[in-house]
């Protein structure tokens, strides 16, 4: 650029010392243009300069100036350099941008230990591009002490998580059949020395906490070390075709958990895990589940409520169109004793099951661990729908145990077909204590221990 300023001097000054006045009055308009055009491109070059030091990255590469890729923050991505702080600075910079995109590249595995994207002087509506591969350390002196998740996204309006990559736990290390130490792994460079043991507090995979339009879609999460994917005092939430996969018999591995959260849709999802699919906990209201294909795993529970004498609040919920195959459950209530609160306005709907060990269930009476003692007081449940459930069952078709104090009410049951897969199960029939509805249609097997409506009062502790 430089070399052209020079030429047109030279030829400026020719003209001068060679009285060549009237050629040089026909070029005066086309040295007007010339050096407005080298203007112009010195002015976008500048620009593009710019961008790239802002972005540390080339706009050859095709990214547009809100893209902030982790490579160019120094990510290694071989999958045994620790990329967490190149992960924590893309952020920083992306936070800056409306709309920006922080982008995990396809081809690469990045090694990433336990990072909170926080949000409160972020801008909103950001996105985490998932392309590549995400993978948490096998070190016990990754996780001190204990965390309570790996990955956690906070305080953030507009977030979005998509694309074709995976979060891999890598929880094989903290299951209960896997060994009780870290794997000492040489290409591991946040390993410590062989022989320690993994902390008892297992982490969530990918946790999203006080946050408002959040939105994942079509990643995969694999091998948990706990639960894969949370939303905590969250709104507006949508999750679809989004895969989970663990092996069944992976401790508490839940699928998707929900607890304190509202307005969420789940759909178009792929559930296999260790524990329930979809965990609906206290808090959550206007939840509605459709297409999903659940198992292995526990199925989908509400529940468990009311723990240690607490009050639970779950209402509108609605799972319709959904697949379970080989779980220990189909669609379930549970709640502990002493707890308050109540479940009501559910509905269960085209549901089809294969050899599930128990699909239909409401359990007032749950006890995980043992140690559990009679209270009077119980989590109301009532106004549940069961409209359209089909398939086969391994152990009990339907169990409705509910509290002596503080009865079901309000169940409703329509197009049950319910058939046993083994000789063993063909003995077991439906089970009932203190479950008041009505049947809309005739169920197979025949529900004939369910009480006819009757009012029933509650308590004011047990109102929501």
């Amino acid at each position: 650029m430089c070399h052209q300023f020079i030429f047109i001097q030279n030829l400026n000054t020719f003209f001068l010392e060679t009285n060549y006045f009237p050629i040089l009055k026909m070029y005066r308009l086309t040295l007007k243009c010339l050096a407005l055009k080298l203007l112009l491109l010195i002015s976008c070059d500048a620009r593009h300069s710019v961008y790239w030091r802002g972005n540390r990255r080339s706009i050859a590469e095709g990214e547009s100036s809100g893209t902030f890729n982790v490579l160019g923050y120094g990510a290694k991505g071989d999958g045994r350099t620790d990329d967490t702080k190149a992960f924590e600075d893309a952020w920083n910079e992306a936070c800056k941008v409306a709309a920006s995109t922080l982008l995990v590249p396809s081809g690469s595995t990045f090694l990433v230990g336990p990072v909170s994207f926080l949000g409160k002087e972020c801008k909103e509506n950001i996105v985490f591009q998932l392309d590549g591969k995400i993978i948490a350390p096998t070190s016990s002196s990754a996780w001190g002490s204990g965390l309570l998740q790996w990955m956690e996204f906070k305080s953030l309006t507009g977030i979005t998580i998509k694309g074709k990559g995976v979060i891999d736990g890598q929880g094989s290390v903290w299951w209960n059949k896997s060994p009780d130490y870290d794997t000492a792994d040489e290409n591991d460079m946040m390993k410590n020395q062989e022989g320690t043991k993994m902390p008892g507090t297992k982490p969530t995979a990918l946790r999203f906490y006080g946050s408002n339009g959040v939105m994942v879609n079509g990643i995969t999460i694999q091998n948990s070390p706990q639960t894969h994917l949370k939303f905590d005092n969250c709104v507006n939430i949508q999750v679809s075709d989004f895969t989970t996969s663990s092996p069944g018999d992976s401790p508490n591995t839940d699928g998707i958990h929900l607890q304190n959260s509202q307005d969420a849709v789940i759909y178009r999802s792929t559930l296999a895990c260790g524990d329930d699919c979809i965990s609906i906990q206290t808090g959550c209201s206007n939840i509605y589940i459709h297409d999903v294909d659940c198992g292995p795993g526990h199925g989908i529970s509400i529940g468990g409520l009311g723990k240690e004498n607490t009050k639970a609040c779950v209402s509108n919920i609605t799972v319709r169109d959904v697949t379970m195959h080989e779980t220990t459950n189909g669609v379930r209530i549970k709640s502990w004793q002493g707890g308050s609160g109540s479940v009501k306005q559910v509905m269960f709907s085209n549901i089809q099951v294969s050899e599930v060990a128990n699909p239909i269930v409401i359990d007032q009476y749950y006890c995980d661990g043992g140690g559990c003692h009679n209270e009077t007081s119980a989590v109301a449940v009532s106004n549940i729908n069961y409209i359209n459930i089909k398939g086969t069952y391994t152990k009990e078709p339907v169990r409705f145990a509910c509290s002596d104090s503080l009865p079901c009410t309000g169940i409703s049951l329509s197009t049950i077909e319910l058939k046993p897969a083994t000789d063993k199960a063909s003995s077991s029939e439906p089970f009932c204590w203190e479950a008041h509805g009505e049947l809309k249609t005739e169920t197979l097997p025949p529900i004939q221990c369910l009480k006819t409506e009757k009012s029933i009062s509650q308590s004011s502790s047990d109102a929501c």
